[in-house]
């Protein structure tokens, strides 16, 4: 690496900021943030899951967790019971009103992505999340 290059943390870090910002750009006209696509999303891919579980997931804290469910909540787009059958966890899911949401959501998403990636042929596409995935795992637990 040249020293005129920026060290590739930087770039990684300066690629999240403007996919966030491009993210909320779009997001906007559903009035849902990248928080609240988030966390429609793991609900989704777990659904049931508790609102720890859905913090740590969405890389929120759980007092942030607890106000964003009662937004979606609020809104119909997310359903949690009052009291836990058993235990003190809240298994939360969407609504059919979510799903919707989450898919409109999606194709927004799909194509701020897209164009994130419009310079990559599909090879490199590939290659860059295969390395993606490789820094998670080298940095996780």
């Amino acid at each position: 690496m040249s020293n005129d290059s920026p060290p590739v943390g930087y770039l990684l870090k300066q690629a999240q900021s403007l996919l966030h910002v491009r993210m909320e750009e779009a997001l906007k006209p559903l009035q849902l943030t990248v928080s609240h696509y988030s966390c429609l999303y793991r609900l989704r891919l777990e659904p049931g899951i508790s609102a720890a579980v859905l913090a740590r997931r969405t890389f929120v804290t759980r007092q942030s967790m607890n106000v964003m469910l009662q937004q979606l909540i609020d809104r119909g787009l997310v359903t949690r019971p009052s009291q836990a059958d058993s235990g003190r966890a809240l298994p939360t899911v969407l609504t059919p009103a979510g799903t919707a949401a989450l898919d409109a959501a999606q194709l927004l998403v799909e194509r701020v992505q897209n164009r994130m990636l419009g310079g990559l042929s599909a090879t490199e596409s590939a290659a860059l999340a295969g390395a993606l995935t490789a820094c998670v795992t080298a940095l996780g637990d």
